[in-house]
């Protein structure tokens, strides 16, 4: 349904909703911003947008686009969007408009063109339903980008990580490793503190970054604002090198 992605990058993907892509997209486009590239960002498809005069608007490609300090649209960035807070399976019946494959690997193509460099944003988690036939797995697989997986440091997230590194090696997809978002640095617990060294362990991967919990509110999208402590953190990894295409054997 997509092809390839023709640039080196990474997709972002997550164990689940709500546990910080955005933040931390946002923050890697910032970085590679920093070195010199230009980076493109893309948001394939977002729920629970917001309805502006212009239409439909995602608030995450929105911050994203000022992270990547882009000239590329909204509606190239993130293609497809819809107003509901659901699965975009469910989101696309309910509103009676099905995903345009099409118009997302157009998006893919035009920012490709006159960039160095892709950042993906994924939605919700890898098995997120996107339509009747296809998960956000497939989509992963078919661009073929090395994959950042966002966990949180609490307890259970051990077991939400190692399903969801699993089902990207079922697809044979090459993982980066593992971002550790929202860690409390107060007073983190036993579970806190332990799990990055599990995750490591059982899951077979490298721990990129642990990122501190930030205060982020909505209104930072509009100058695409990333926390000095969450840039921080992210700036300890060479994302460049993780972005690299895979060498052939």
């Amino acid at each position: 349904m997509l092809n390839p992605c023709p640039l080196p990058g990474l997709l972002i993907t997550a164990t689940d909703t709500g546990v910080g892509k955005t933040l931390v997209t946002g923050a890697i486009a910032r970085w590679f911003l920093g070195d010199g590239a230009r980076v493109a960002v893309c948001k394939p498809c977002a729920t629970g947008c917001v309805r502006r005069r212009e239409g439909l608007v995602s608030e995450d490609a929105e911050f994203l686009a000022h992270c990547a300090q882009t000239r590329h649209p909204l509606d190239l960035i993130c293609p497809q969007r819809y107003a509901e807070p659901l699965a975009p399976a469910i989101a696309a019946q309910r509103s009676g408009r099905p995903i345009d494959w099409e118009a997302i690997d157009r998006s893919f193509r035009l920012m490709s063109a006159d960039n160095d460099v892709m950042l993906v944003e994924g939605i919700g988690g890898a098995m997120v339903p996107m339509d009747d036939k296809h998960i956000f797995l497939d989509v992963i697989a078919w661009l073929r980008l090395a994959v950042v997986v966002v966990a949180l440091p609490k307890l259970g997230t051990i077991n939400h990580t190692l399903l969801t590194l699993s089902a990207l090696r079922s697809r044979g997809i090459r993982i980066a490793g593992v971002v550790i978002n929202r860690y409390p640095t107060d007073t983190p617990s036993t579970a806190e503190e332990t799990n990055p060294r599990a995750i490591e362990k059982w899951g077979k991967t490298q721990v990129l970054c642990v990122v501190p919990e930030a205060h982020w509110q909505k209104d930072l999208v509009q100058v695409g604002l990333v926390p000095p402590g969450v840039a921080s953190a992210i700036g300890t990894v060479d994302w460049a090198d993780l972005g690299k295409p895979a060498r052939r054997r």
